[in-house]
């Protein structure tokens, strides 16, 4: 029992050690003397860097609920940012795309039981997100914000048909590419490559 207080301790700290650091590069972007693309690309290059570092801390089959909290955080923190980033800079959507899916993946891996209230609070978040990139122009959030209407990740449909390799039903088209291109195209549950 007093190793699950510490480690929920341990998870709260990295947790808010990691708003107070994208915090910091949200500051650093609006502060920027560069042009606008530079100061993006930049913003970019030290988003992901500190996402795969504080992801990095945890493994995802032993414990995942810490890593959806990372990336709810880093969701929320590129939303807020999303005003200051240039529609030049070619990684703005691509960091998005990468954590969008890198997040489907993650909740993927979950358990079917799934904590009500974390899910709820990972649904909310997906919305303010979503809200606030469509306010500056930025798309690349379709694929999570379908997998977080859901009442739970286990609950869609066209997901469930295409895990068991049956043909998805077509009533919801856009989802069902979706949920198709996610499973020819997997990708890794942390934010790789360089910028």
């Amino acid at each position: 029992m007093a190793e699950q207080g510490s480690a929920h301790t341990h998870s709260s700290a990295t947790i808010t050690a990691l708003r107070e650091k994208l915090q910091e590069l949200a500051i650093a972007l609006k502060n920027s003397a560069e042009s606008p693309t530079q100061s993006s690309s930049q913003y970019c290059q030290d988003f992901c860097q500190t996402l795969v570092e504080y992801a990095g801390r945890w493994r995802m089959e032993k414990d995942p609920l810490p890593l959806v909290e990372v990336y709810t955080v880093a969701l929320l923190s590129y939303a807020q940012a999303s005003p200051c980033l240039s529609s030049q800079c070619e990684n703005v959507p691509l960091v998005l795309e990468r954590l969008s899916l890198s997040c489907v993946e993650l909740l993927l891996s979950l358990p079917e039981h799934f904590p009500g209230a974390l899910w709820e609070e990972f649904q909310s978040s997906v919305q303010s997100a979503q809200s606030q990139l469509q306010e500056n122009g930025i798309t690349q959030l379709s694929l999570l914000s379908t997998v977080a209407q859901e009442t739970g990740v286990w609950t869609n449909g066209t997901l469930h048909s295409l895990l068991s390799n049956e043909s998805p039903q077509t009533e919801k088209g856009e989802r069902s590419f979706n949920m198709l291109h996610l499973k020819l195209h997997p990708f890794p549950y942390i934010l790789l490559g360089t910028m």
